[in-house]
């Protein structure tokens, strides 16, 4: 049965309290179920496989190559061997000695695997065990997350990384953060309680913090011990915070990534100093929340001024990472797109729906009337966001894909592969746009000398598809492309990733995505009951 109202507020509330909170303290909510162990899940590693006759896209940037054959010995990436031309028959003199294992792959594409920099672990307000969340994931061909706070629990997220890392379970590659203040009983209130803070979290294995803003002094002195500790750091700069401490601030303090877009806008205000708020603006009222964050690039700078060319000099200078995460504000420029996504129906839990759902209490579940004139100042709110990211890469400066699913129509996976044409609306070419998703992001990382490109010598974490992606991103979706098939004059879907190699480890992605959609129809049964 649906949670009663008072189930959804106590569970809904807790993201709430978490982000309202979270310049003191941040409280995990309750865990869900955990991911069980893998089983018959995945073939290898095998002492040698060899993937042949792809064409491949490196994720470097640089143009598809093939045919290629790869040589994977373990979990590493040991020759790539170029075995011919196309339109001509395979060079068997050219092609590497076979294996434990041979994988035909002609008129496939194979990329590094994704990496998704901003991907939360499910949840109980939502109803999305472990199991649900890193199949789609894995399903999609995402290979490693970047889990932005462990709001479920750190030792929850910790052992599902370790777990992971030892391909125990079906997952991604984690990288476990913690929110700012997690675990403690009273809030941080001095620069030396972040800094005690700060060491505690990363000799409990953290990889890195997640803020979303403090007071200035706790802010600097925090972002200061996590570089010494050699901790990543991401922030949301949240509204509550944002006035003291924006985007360029941060980073000047150190911060490695800044995560959606809040903060950035304020950097450029020229014209005032506060958001342009409506008197009767309540922040905890999500559709104010949201309604006036549609309208806050239209209050920066604008493009080419003098202003946005300073702080977009600074930020270069400081190699900072912007981590947008277009896909989960996308409803808000076309809600019924969202609402009516093709995949939905099959790979949506009935929870999720429900939490989804325009609700006071759940977190991004904020279209209480939400109107056109909404949804085009969310539009142009996106042109200039667009405008930044774009002329930002242009310039050197990195920008990495995430997609912080689970929120505001986005389903896990899907929302990912839907980040990745939102960055090819704002204007990357598809290769950039792979580029973002791959090397991009184990740059930010610091694991680029591990994975993030399929070169010789890195991890064998590989997405493989049978459609051309670059031709179509919508490919790499697990309900595929509609096209029209000229010899039946029927309409067909086509794509949907067909392999996922992560850690030598070959994942037959179609299984994976099957699991997902027997684990909705299940949820759905038990409902009807």
């Amino acid at each position: 049965m649906p949670m009663s109202l008072l189930a959804r507020w106590l569970v809904g509330s807790l993201v709430l309290i978490s982000i309202a909170c979270a310049p003191h303290i941040v409280r995990a909510q309750n865990a869900p179920a955990p991911a069980p162990d893998r089983t018959d899940e995945g073939d290898g590693p095998y002492e040698r496989l060899v993937l042949r006759g792809a064409t491949l896209i490196d994720g470097t940037g640089a143009p598809p190559r093939g045919p290629v054959d790869i040589v994977i010995e373990d979990n590493r990436i040991t020759n790539i061997a170029s075995v011919g031309y196309p339109g001509v028959p395979i060079d068997e003199s050219a092609r590497p000695e076979g294996g434990d294992r041979e994988i035909d792959l002609s008129g496939h594409y194979i990329l590094p695997g994704f990496i998704d920099m901003h991907g939360h672990l499910g949840g109980t307000a939502q109803g999305t065990p472990a199991e649900y969340v890193l199949k789609l994931w894995m399903g999609h061909g995402v290979t490693t997350v970047r889990e932005p706070g462990s709001f479920n629990g750190t030792e929850w997220t910790f052992n599902h990384r370790d777990r992971s890392a030892a391909n125990e379970i079906v997952a991604p590659h984690l990288v476990a953060y913690v929110g700012f203040g997690q675990d403690r009983d009273v809030p941080i209130a001095t620069p030396e309680q972040a800094r005690t803070w700060v060491r505690q979290v990363a000799e409990r294995g953290a990889e890195g913090i997640k803020f979303f803003g403090a007071r200035p002094a706790i802010m600097e002195a925090a972002l200061d011990e996590a570089a010494q500790q050699d901790l990543g750091t991401a922030m949301h700069h949240a509204q509550l915070n944002v006035t003291r401490v924006d985007a360029l601030q941060s980073a000047t303090w150190g911060l490695t990534t800044m995560e959606h877009w809040y903060g950035l806008p304020e950097a450029l205000f020229d014209d005032r100093t506060v958001q342009d708020y409506p008197t009767d603006y309540n922040y905890n009222n999500e559709q104010d929340r949201f309604r006036e964050a549609g309208r806050l690039w239209q209050q920066a700078a604008d493009p080419g001024t003098a202003h946005w060319n300073a702080v977009m000099d600074s930020l270069l200078a400081l190699d900072f990472t912007l981590n947008p995460t277009l896909n989960i504000y996308d409803a808000s420029r076309d809600l019924m797109r969202a609402r009516n996504a093709d995949w939905h129906a099959d790979y949506t839990l009935p929870s999720l729906q429900e939490f989804f759902t325009p609700s006071r209490e759940d977190h991004g579940s904020y279209f209480f009337d939400w109107t056109t004139t909404r949804e085009v100042e969310w539009k142009r709110n996106y042109d200039r966001w667009m405008a930044f990211l774009n002329e930002y890469k242009n310039r050197g400066g990195r920008v990495t894909t995430g997609s912080d699913s689970g929120y505001i129509y986005q389903v896990y996976g899907f929302g990912f592969i839907r980040e990745l044409e939102l960055l090819h609306e704002a204007g990357f070419h598809p290769l950039e746009v792979i580029r973002a998703a791959t090397l991009n992001g184990a740059e930010a990382l610091s694991l680029d000398d591990d994975r993030g490109s399929v070169e010789v010598g890195k991890r064998a974490d590989l997405v493989i598809v049978d459609e051309n992606p670059l031709h179509n991103l919508k490919v790499l979706y697990g309900t595929g492309a509609l096209r029209l098939n000229d010899d039946t004059d029927t309409v067909e879907r086509v794509g949907g990733v067909t392999y996922t190699v992560k850690d030598g480890i070959v994942y037959d992605a179609d299984r994976l995505r099957a699991d997902v959609r027997a684990m909705v129809e299940a949820a759905r049964e038990e409902e009807e009951e």
